[in-house]
């Protein structure tokens, strides 16, 4: 590889980590708002009301930004299939959490960017070096001390867990063969109306409860963050950089919920947890290094 072609997927790379990072963080500040609220609301209802608030968010901005003029790409095939993985990973994820511990549900999901380096590597023919491989090992490592999860709570729904990171995966894989040329806020906004619309047909089935003003407030956050989110993790798998550098740092999130965990519900890591934080530090710090 020339030194320019080198330079440029370096530049890619950092672009790729700090929008992976940030775009977890936004994730990880939806989720928590949705916990909230969820305690008042159902599941659903949360989702789709939160939806809506995202899709036409984002709605707007495609208008704003110019990007409506390339509307056809809404049903490109790649993107149709990457808002299908999304979508449907979201509620397969969800329709587990209801019945494993959190812990439990977080380790899985966390396996994400094994799963997805191991992808790139196999049907992209992405190099990945040794040292990204047991950065990988030493992180994931790290969330199982944090999560902490109890083998004897895994159960069928563990595996619908596990068939939802693996859409993940597949999700973030064919973000890298989209087209180029197709605005990353369209392909957003696509997500976005695809876990909307997958919502509204689940609520077809439930009972709808009034929304107060200040449950629509933090559904309106929470899409904020939702939208950011979604855009940052596009970016992040259309830099160009090296998928086994940017996908470690999904584990970021986990550092983030736990500093939220504290600020928000009180919750004091244990001495497992702090080691296992320190493990997903080190692991990002060599990383970045190399």
């Amino acid at each position: 590889m020339s030194a320019s072609l080198e330079a440029t997927r370096r530049a890619g790379t950092r672009r790729g980590v700090a929008a992976m990072a940030l775009g977890i963080t936004c994730f990880v500040a939806n989720d928590a708002i949705i916990k909230f609220v969820t305690e008042s609301l159902p599941p659903w209802q949360t989702i789709f009301v939160r939806g809506i608030a995202a899709t036409g968010m984002l709605a707007g901005l495609v208008v704003t930004m110019g990007a409506a003029g390339q509307w056809r790409a809404l049903f490109d095939r790649r993107v149709l299939l990457r808002a299908g993985f999304d979508a449907t990973a979201t509620f397969a994820y969800l329709i587990a959490l209801f019945h494993l511990p959190l812990a439990n549900a977080m380790a899985i999901n966390m396996a994400v960017p094994i799963f997805t380096i191991l992808f790139a590597a196999l049907l992209l023919r992405e190099r990945v070096g040794t040292s990204q491989w047991l950065a990988i090992a030493v992180g994931f490592f790290g969330v199982l001390l944090v999560v902490q999860p109890t083998p004897s709570a895994f159960n069928a729904y563990a595996l619908l867990c596990l068939a939802g990171t693996l859409m993940q995966a597949g999700r973030d894989l064919v973000t890298r063969t989209i087209d180029a040329r197709i605005s990353s806020l369209l392909v957003t906004f696509s997500t976005a109306l695809a876990v909307t619309l997958l919502s509204g047909v689940w609520g077809l089935t439930q009972g709808w409860e009034a929304v107060s003003p200040a449950q629509l407030a933090m559904l309106v956050a929470a899409a904020v963050f939702l939208g950011g989110g979604y855009y940052l993790l596009t970016v992040s798998m259309r830099t160009g950089g090296e998928v086994g550098v940017i996908a470690p740092f999904r584990y970021t999130g986990l550092l983030v919920a736990i500093v939220i965990g504290f600020l928000v519900w009180g919750q004091v890591p244990n001495a497992l947890a702090w080691a296992g934080s320190a493990l997903l530090v080190l692991a990002g710090l060599y990383v970045l290094r190399r």
